[in-house]
């Protein structure tokens, strides 16, 4: 009865902890990843992308990403990492039928995320360009399997590794499936030279859209300020013609007194003269 009881507490204990873990390790829900935080995230995933792409056991690097957010300040577990760059890929794709505008209202990360994706490419078809042979295919090939390597994880118990046998095992069992996989990668290839010239496609119409924009609100500028020198010049001269109005006015009050004077002293001087002669007489 006792080894019973000492046996469900135990079982008890093991479920909160399990709990607990997946409590901590539940994706990005708790707490809620920042914007500054998820672009801090972005740029040590781009940084990593080629390794990524290189190894199928990516595992390690997710840790080392989290090592790397801890670095900054971020306390982010490994399998939290790896829970948001799969929301983000597939808010990514989500945006892909959405008009350019909208992107960045919909989807504030989207241009982080094309340029992962459109230098992941690049580096596919330089590879393309400069390697040959079997295993360079078949490296292509791992490398084109998937747009989120997360696929390619090892777990942590042995199915993944009896499933990776298997694999092995059907690799061995079709020794012409090179071939298949040579045409697959120039097929691919050829749909990611598509793609990216697609993409250089957007990127020219954009920056022509932002051209025309810049170019319009110069004229406008221009316009505003055309009209701005215009307003100057009539008020400057409005200020000359004032100036010139009242200086002739002042110099007609001048005359106005001048004359004045004049009569004023004719007219003393009259007096002056008048009163000399009844003087005398």
């Amino acid at each position: 009865m006792d080894a019973g009881h000492h046996h469900h507490l135990l079982h008890h204990q093991l479920q909160q902890q399990q709990v607990s873990v997946n409590i901590d390790t539940g994706g990005d829900r708790f707490p809620q990843w920042s914007m500054q935080e998820t672009r801090d995230f972005l740029m040590i995933r781009a940084e990593l992308d080629p390794t990524f792409m290189e190894t199928k056991r990516n595992k390690l690097l997710w840790e080392l990403i989290a090592t790397k957010m801890k670095e900054k300040g971020y306390n982010r577990s490994a399998e939290q990492c790896k829970c948001k760059w799969k929301n983000l890929v597939t808010r990514y794709k989500g945006c892909e039928t959405i008009e350019p505008e909208g992107m960045k209202q919909q989807f504030p990360y989207y241009n982080e995320l094309q340029a992962i994706f459109a230098a992941r490419m690049q580096r596919m078809l330089w590879n393309e360009a400069e390697g040959s042979g079997a295993g360079g295919s078949k490296k292509k090939a791992t490398q084109l399997s998937s747009d989120d390597e997360d696929e390619n994880e090892e777990s942590d118990g042995e199915q993944r590794g009896t499933t990776s046998g298997k694999k092995k095992r059907k690799v061995k069992q079709n020794p012409g499936s090179s071939n298949a996989i040579g045409g697959n990668v120039n097929a691919n290839v050829g749909g990611l030279k598509e793609m990216l010239e697609d993409f250089m496609r957007q990127q020219g119409e954009m920056e022509m859209r932002w051209l025309k924009t810049y170019e319009a609100r110069e004229e406008e500028r221009r316009m505003r300020e055309m009209e701005w020198r215009q307003r100057m010049e009539e008020l400057e001269k409005e200020r000359i013609m004032m100036e010139r109005r009242w200086r002739e006015r002042e110099e007609q009050r001048s005359a106005r007194e001048e004359a004045r004077a004049e009569k004023r002293d004719a007219l003393i001087n009259a007096l002056l003269i008048k009163l000399r002669r009844e003087d005398k007489s």
